[in-house]
Order: C-alpha cells, then structure tokens, then sequence
C-alpha cells in the first residue's frame, strides 16, 4: 500500500520546522503556527475539528485552535511528526491515506508557496495519478460555488467536471496543480485558463473555490 501520507506528513512537518512559527502560509491570514495548531486539532481533537463544516461549532473550534496555537511551537511539530493518538481511526492506513494525502501536500505548498523563492515539486507519476484520483472524488464538491462552469484538464487531455455551467472555463495543468486551483490556492497554482476572459477574470477571484 502507498505511503503517500506518512510522506507528505513528515515534509509538512520539516517545512513548518525551518519555516519558523511566524512565517506567512496561502490559508488567507494563518501564520505557520496557526497551520500546525489546525493539523494536530483536525488529528487530536475530534470534538472540535467538526467546527470547519457545521457553523454552530465555528466558535468552539476557534477557541480550541487558539488554545493549541498557544502551546510551544516545537510541541506543535512534534504532534504532527508523530501523527494522531492511538486509538485514532487515522492510525488505519486506509483513513491515513484516504484523508491525508490531499490534506498535507496542500498544506505543504501552502508553506511552501508562501515563500518568495518556491518553485514547483517534481512529482512521480504515480503521486500525480493519486491526486488526480482523488481530485475526481471531490471536484463537484469543492465547484459547487464557483461563478462560472469549470472543467479541470490534465495535460493528457483527461477531463473532470467541477461545476456545470456558462461560459466555462477550463483549467490544464498537472493533477498536483488542478487540486490547489480547485482547493483556493488560484493565484499560486501553475495552471492555464481559458475561456471567456471575463469568465476567467470572475473565476480568479472567487472565494467560493475550495472548502
């Protein structure tokens, strides 16, 4: 079975390490610190990480993330390196691989695409399949909201729909690109729109991309 997870875990965790805690990330305001303290809640806590999608446990979440983005940065780090408590259903390989893959490669371009200096990852063939398996489990989801129709586009022509509508716009790139495009992260994601330029114009703005 991959590792893809367990990989991209203990790079997150080395890119939040070097990065220092005040360093800036693409999750709109989050500091380095606030990213650790969401990756060990979403892991830990359970109680509090259902505070992303339901609105009445926004607040909660937001006072257990302060409490976790208070402890000591090192802390932080060493939690994510050795992954969720025992008796975790993320200790099953299947979850891990299912529910983390996607989680940490995006969060560890979000550390890494903050920096000035970044360039792409080069990605094996099989890590760009996953991701695009993936991508196609979820790319109506993370589309529902987007103000125009959007196709994702591998560049060998593999297609996914992520909204129906019109004009639509289409987005080629490699699958590692398609999934931070779709995920929010439009203006760091290495890909080519086309379309209606007021479409693309309209789509590149949006805040409705991603959960």
């Amino acid at each position: 079975m991959s590792t893809f997870a367990k990989r991209e875990r203990l790079l997150l965790a080395d890119l939040l390490e070097t990065a220092g805690p005040d360093a800036p990330t693409l999750c709109d305001d989050w500091r380095t610190r606030d990213l650790a303290a969401h990756v060990v809640v979403r892991e830990r806590r359970p109680d509090a990480a259902g505070g992303t999608l339901i609105k009445q446990l926004a607040s909660y979440r937001g006072r257990v993330l302060d409490e976790y983005a208070a402890k000591p940065y090192e802390e932080l780090i060493q939690l994510i390196r050795t992954g969720p408590p025992r008796f975790s259903p993320f200790q099953l390989k299947q979850v891990d691989e299912a529910a983390n893959t996607v989680e940490f490669y995006v969060h560890a371009e979000d550390v890494r695409r903050a920096q000035p200096d970044w360039s792409p990852r080069e990605l094996d063939t099989v890590f760009q399949d996953a991701l695009w398996s993936r991508l196609e489990r979820v790319a109506r989801l993370l589309g529902r909201g987007v103000p125009t129709g959007l196709v994702l586009r591998r560049p060998d022509g593999r297609t996914v729909v992520a909204h129906r509508g019109t004009p639509v716009v289409t987005a080629t790139g490699e699958p590692s690109e398609l999934l931070l495009f779709a995920f929010g992260r439009q203006s760091a994601a290495k890909v080519e729109l086309e379309g209606e330029q007021d479409a693309i114009t309209r789509l590149s703005e949006t805040k409705q991309l991603g959960i």
